[in-house]
């Protein structure tokens, strides 16, 4: 994982880096610009998540067959998790709350889950 993580300089040749899976870019000023994650992981109330990890926890409950779990934004601001899930049976919140508060610690649990028929993708196949 250290090698993974700490990989060739190609600024200064010799010495290595840290790959942070942040994206940015060289602006003309010599100032760097956020552009984004290069991985699925958000930024929520202080805490680095990774949707996918919530996703898979998801789809191990037997009534789930899609689960799509991604960050949104309050009027105000304030980014939450929701999920959205694929199910031939309605399923309580405070069940889907329980079988992952049995696996993930409690800022990972969504704050709002949506039961869907099934989830939109578009032509290339991408939710």
């Amino acid at each position: 994982l250290t090698a993974e993580k700490f990989v060739d300089n190609p600024f200064e040749p010799g010495t290595r880096m840290y790959r942070t899976g942040d994206l940015a870019r060289w602006l003309p000023d010599g100032n760097l610009e956020y552009l984004g994650r290069i991985d699925h992981q958000v930024k929520i109330r202080g805490y680095r998540i990774e949707c996918g990890e919530i996703e898979a926890r998801l789809m191990g409950h037997a009534d789930i067959r899609e689960a799509v779990v991604i960050a949104r934004e309050e009027e105000q601001g304030q980014a939450y998790l929701c999920a959205y899930i694929v199910s031939g049976e309605a399923i309580p919140v405070p069940e889907l709350r329980a079988h992952l508060a049995a696996q993930l610690p409690e800022y990972m649990i969504p704050s709002y889950f949506v039961q869907l028929e099934n989830i939109p993708l578009n032509n290339n196949g991408k939710v």
